[in-house]
């Protein structure tokens, strides 16, 4: 019919008939084209073999400077693709988790050191370290609620419970990794700040039987007792902790030594509760996740850029 735009059909198609024309469209399009695509596959993936290597390599040797190059890449490539996407929801929550955790850092990187920082820096990313982690398995939850088709009982589509399960995944593996890698940042720089021990393994500083050795504070609840708040723990060294102090030490800061005289710290008598018990496959998901957002994008970039210098684009 005269004056039927053929974008007027596409309209009128659904989502799976628009998606085959698409896909034709492509493929239409690309007609003769296998052997450069051939030379794409293989650029791609060798660009991916030898990051990887080099990746690797850069961890084992230099494993500080690799975290914190990973750190800031976490950190700031989100932003990029936020602003571009439009993804305002993301934006606001990466906004104001980076205002707060920036003033963390602040002022856990103040000489001297407040007494009041190290309990601020401890609570603030163990609440992260919780939040992260009931996002991510409430996401977790509703991607398996969708796939075993429980959606359909509360008449909730496939395509918006998937959705929300994704991005709640997402949000709890990322804000995850964030977390617990800037509280490794501010617990060795407040460690070697407060001056209790050194690399020599020989404490500066000493204190009563009354101070946690975390946060040079007065313990006001006996170990025997049942804190209103908070606990007292004691480790088998003999020194005795606020149990915020020490959860966040090792817990959230990654810490099994005292951090005092640097012994052995059992974790397993600080975690009653087994869902902060820290759980092999979670952290391999937070060093793919680290890969994902920090490195991949790059990468995709590399070949990008070999590419378009072959004239392959």
């Amino acid at each position: 019919m005269a004056g039927v735009h053929p974008q007027d059909d596409l309209l009128k198609m659904t989502h799976r008939e628009n998606w085959k024309v698409q896909h034709e469209r492509l493929h239409v399009k690309h007609r003769g084209h296998e052997a450069m695509h051939a030379e794409m596959v293989l650029i791609l993936i060798a660009t991916l073999v030898v990051a990887q290597i080099v990746l690797v390599q850069w961890k084992q040797r230099h494993h500080r400077s690799y975290n914190l190059v990973t750190l800031v890449q976490m950190w700031v490539v989100p932003l990029y693709f936020t602003i571009k996407l439009y993804w305002w929801r993301f934006l606001s929550m990466w906004g104001m988790f980076s205002v707060v955790t920036s003033y963390v850092i602040f002022r856990a990187t103040r000489k001297p050191l407040s007494c009041r920082t190290p309990r601020m820096v401890y609570k603030w990313f163990l609440l992260i370290y919780k939040l992260s982690y009931a996002v991510g398995i409430l996401g977790y939850l509703a991607i398996m609620f969708t796939m075993f088709g429980f959606n359909v009982f509360f008449r909730i589509k496939a395509e918006d419970s998937m959705d929300v399960g994704v991005i709640m995944l997402f949000y709890g593996l990322y804000y995850g990794v964030m977390g617990r890698d800037f509280a490794e940042i501010c617990s060795d720089y407040m460690a070697s700040t407060i001056g209790y021990y050194n690399k020599g393994g020989m404490p500066s500083r000493s204190l009563t039987n009354d101070i946690c050795a975390v946060c040079g504070q007065r313990i006001l609840v006996d170990v025997e007792e049942e804190g209103f708040i908070e606990d007292t723990y004691q480790l088998s060294c003999g020194h005795i902790f606020h149990e915020f102090c020490i959860r966040g030490w090792c817990i959230v800061g990654k810490k099994q030594t005292c951090p005092y005289c640097n012994e052995k710290v059992d974790l397993k008598r600080m975690m009653n509760n087994p869902w902060e018990k820290t759980h092999v496959l979670y952290g391999q998901l937070l060093d793919w996740l680290r890969y994902l957002v920090a490195w991949q994008p790059i990468i995709i970039g590399i070949v990008h850029g070999i590419n378009f210098t072959l004239g392959l684009e």
